[in-house]
């Protein structure tokens, strides 16, 4: 019988859409205390689980720094549709194909709330890729404007390889 490969990375994916939908029903979003509200999708006010993103816009990704020093990353992303779009800034922290694996506790990301103080973010993991949750950074990009988001990462036990993968999220 013949075996089909799967990329990693569509599993990460599908594991952390799936993963994080049942919570976000039940979780208050992190960054309100850090971030302008943004209005609740229809679906959320309906007591059902938010729609997952229809798509990602992968942005340019770079090497995970291999020093124990803060390392800041800073992404931009315009909305060039007529409409507003709902968005979610995402970071990925993926591992070597071949190993080995990155867990959570080798990093510290920090993301630079409107307050101007770092706010520390957890990360999850699936098959080697550390990731920022969508539901809580979800928010309303107006037509015409830019996103800017700044994010510091510390590699606390290391040396670590592998790449740093910031993306948006869009939603439907």
């Amino acid at each position: 019988m013949p075996t089909r490969t799967i990329p990693r990375r569509v599993l990460v994916l599908t594991a952390a859409a799936l993963a994080v939908l049942p919570a976000a029903a039940l979780t208050a979003p992190a960054r309100a205390a850090s971030a302008p509200p943004a209005s609740a999708p229809p679906a959320a006010t309906a007591g059902r689980a938010p729609a997952a993103p229809v798509r990602f816009v992968d942005l340019p990704e770079s090497a995970l720094p291999t020093d124990r020093a803060p390392h800041e990353i800073t992404f931009m992303y315009r909305n060039d549709t007529p409409t507003g779009q709902t968005i979610a800034p995402q970071i990925l922290l993926e591992s070597p194909d071949r190993g080995p694996y990155l867990s959570p506790s080798d990093f510290r990301l920090e993301l630079l709330g409107t307050d101007g103080h770092w706010h520390t973010l957890p990360l999850g993991n699936q098959t080697g890729t550390l990731y920022t949750s969508l539901t809580p950074a979800k928010l309303v990009l107006h037509s015409g404007h830019t996103l800017t988001e700044s994010y510091r990462l510390t590699v606390l036990h290391g040396p670590a390889r592998g790449t740093v993968e910031p993306r948006i999220a869009i939603y439907a």
